[in-house]
């Protein structure tokens, strides 16, 4: 098995400690970057959309925020009558689970998907999500939001009856969102996929290409 070197206690500190100030570097760059991400401009969204619940009730775009301030979307793609399901968008909701600490912020977490409702909640059911997931099947939301078809996280802020769009993110911007990836990152292997850089001889699959839907290990 290909391994990082043996060294002394001494000599691993060191190496360490020099890694040390990159992280913290890192850590400060990414408070500079959200303190930039709150001071971005919002856009006014329209409130013509009705989405469907987990429980089959019906509301407008105001609803989603029950009655909180701000509003995360996973939008997770699930189209209308495919049996495809997103290994990565249903691996990502593995990892989504901190609501309760969320609304003391005034914030709350969800999934939407453009797939009608009852092709949603059996899923939900399978693998014992508790993440509220709305359909907005028979709207334009999902495609107003720029998805694309494909997944993405979109940030709204209510202010009374109106809503604003204030930020936007798809691809490997959802990285973040995956506490499995970012363990991952602090193993010597990495997420072992051929577009990492690592040593010679580590072990490298396909992106992605590893993951499975959570009772299919």
């Amino acid at each position: 098995m290909n391994r990082p070197p043996v060294v002394s206690a001494e000599e691993w500190q060191a190496e360490r400690d020099k890694l040390l100030v990159k992280e913290k570097e890192l850590t400060h760059a990414l408070d500079d970057l959200a303190a930039q991400r709150r001071r971005l401009p919002m856009i006014r969204l329209k409130d013509d959309y009705v989405f469907t619940g987990p429980d089959g009730e019906t509301g407008d775009l105001v609803s989603l925020f029950d009655g909180h301030n701000q509003l995360i979307i996973y939008h997770y793609m699930k189209q209308p009558g495919s049996d495809h399901l997103c290994v990565g968008c249903a691996s990502l909701t593995d990892n989504l689970s901190p609501w309760a600490h969320l609304a003391p912020r005034g914030v709350r977490l969800i999934l939407e998907s453009v797939a009608p409702q009852e092709e949603l909640e059996p899923l939900r059911q399978r693998f014992g999500w508790q993440i509220p997931w709305y359909s907005s099947y028979g709207s334009t939301f999902n495609e107003d939001m720029g998805t694309g078809g494909g997944f993405g996280v979109s940030v709204l802020l209510r202010d009374g009856d109106e809503v604003f769009r204030t930020w936007f993110t798809n691809g490997r911007g959802t990285d973040r969102l995956r506490l499995d990836f970012n363990l991952l990152d602090l193993t010597p292997y990495g997420r072992q996929e051929v577009w990492e850089d690592s040593p010679e001889g580590w072990p490298q699959t396909s992106t992605m290409g590893w993951l499975r839907l959570r009772d299919e290990y």
